[in-house]
């Protein structure tokens, strides 16, 4: 009989909180990957302040380029 396991769910915020997300260092030296996770996120602009669902890709994005990115709330 095989044993099924279920994922652990990642621990995040309430269902529906929100991430403020702060572009904080230029993209022109990244790597180009870095510059799609900045614009997969949404930013357009330095020192832009823009609000993200909570979720784990979210996260993960912004875990990508710390560099770059901050959280502000």
């Amino acid at each position: 009989m095989a044993r099924i396991r279920k994922k652990p769910q990642a621990a995040t915020a309430k269902a529906g909180a929100k991430l403020q997300l702060k572009w904080v260092r230029s993209a022109i030296a990244a790597p180009i990957k870095h510059k799609l996770v900045v614009k997969g996120l949404g930013f357009t602009r330095l020192n832009q302040v823009i609000e993200r669902e909570d979720t784990p890709s979210i996260r993960g994005m912004v875990a990508k380029v710390p560099h770059l990115v901050a959280i502000v709330k």
